[in-house]
């Protein structure tokens, strides 16, 4: 469970009675689509033949151009989270993130379950003994990403929700 039960009005659209602009929305996108594709390599060179985790991520950016609708990201992103159901260790996690990424035009606060799964991939994907150093690195180049203007936004969303994303955002 990546979502709180009480959503916050900060990642709920203006238009639908929350806080959150456009601008804001597509930057959370594009943040969680980088979060994402940071790690996908971890998912095509175990299964190259399966085009669904890449797909999320290029459907969550094209929303963002307005050349798809958030439906059809939101259902790129399913199926990417069905690309990941019978996988393990850091390719499940990579396809995940992708998966969440490509939800966050539906809902924006899957962006940090685009980025959480990425540390959870990152972590997965390290050598033996290594798996906390990897999440904290992973976790430091996604706040390297975050734009300027929903960095407080996001690290302060991070702080709320930490415990319910596997506490990956102590870096």
């Amino acid at each position: 469970m990546i979502l709180p039960k009480v959503r916050d009005p900060r990642f709920v659209t203006i238009r639908r009675g929350g806080t959150l602009t456009d601008s804001d929305h597509h930057l959370l996108a594009l943040w969680a689509a980088s979060c994402a594709e940071h790690v996908l390599h971890l998912f095509e060179s175990a299964h190259p033949e399966d085009p669904r985790p890449r797909q999320a991520i290029e459907h969550a950016r094209a929303w963002v151009r307005g050349e798809v609708k958030m439906m059809e990201s939101r259902a790129a992103g399913g199926h990417a989270m069905g690309a990941a159901r019978d996988k393990q260790g850091a390719a499940r996690y990579a396809a995940y993130a992708a998966g969440q990424a490509g939800a966050v035009p539906h809902v924006a606060a899957h962006d940090l379950g685009a980025a959480a799964y990425a540390i959870k991939a990152a972590r997965a994907a390290a050598p033996t003994g290594k798996a906390e150093t990897a999440g904290r690195l992973e976790c430091r180049w996604q706040r390297d990403q975050l734009p300027d203007t929903i960095r407080d936004l996001v690290l302060d969303d991070q702080r709320l929700r930490n415990a319910i994303c596997w506490s990956v955002f102590d870096c």
